[in-house]
């Protein structure tokens, strides 16, 4: 086995003078500053105060699961023949939050929409799907199930 490395750099940006004094008196925002890379400006779960226009850890988790997803089902439709023209998915994930305020996901499904070209066997593409979760990085990293409803378009 191989190991890899990533990394990350994070820093709040959510002190307002008195740090963490007072539980309201800071904010639950910071950046995701990686040298070389896009900053991306960041917030708490709107269901806990944060801002709903910027990402918060959730978002990034199913942008994540759905990206690793989609980038190994597009390698391997390459590696089977099968041209892909398109995909977009609008991956869905249920939380829960318990009394004491801890939360944590229960479950993710994937709902990509995929465009294929004229000719393709819709069989041998939808089956691309479970193999996927042999390779993908978060897929195989994340303690819940993830699941897929695929929908399909020939290329005209």
């Amino acid at each position: 086995m191989a190991e890899h490395d990533y990394t990350a750099r994070v820093i709040w940006t959510g002190n307002r003078g008195e740090g963490t004094r007072h539980y309201k008196g800071y904010a639950r925002t910071w950046n995701v500053e990686t040298p070389g890379k896009p900053v991306i400006h960041c917030s708490n779960d709107p269901l806990l105060g944060g801002d709903p226009a910027l990402h918060n850890p959730e978002d990034m988790l199913i942008a994540a699961l759905s990206a690793c997803h989609m980038l190994w089902f597009l390698h391997l439709a390459s590696d089977a023949g099968i041209v892909v023209t398109g995909y977009e998915d609008d991956p869905l994930a249920v939380g829960e939050t318990d009394p004491q305020g801890a939360s944590r996901f229960l479950r993710a499904t994937l709902q990509p929409r995929i465009t294929v070209a004229p000719g393709s066997d819709l069989k041998q593409v939808d089956a691309l799907h479970a193999r996927v979760h042999d390779y993908c990085f978060i897929a195989r990293s994340v303690n819940f199930p993830v699941d897929y409803k695929a929908r399909y378009r020939i290329a005209t």
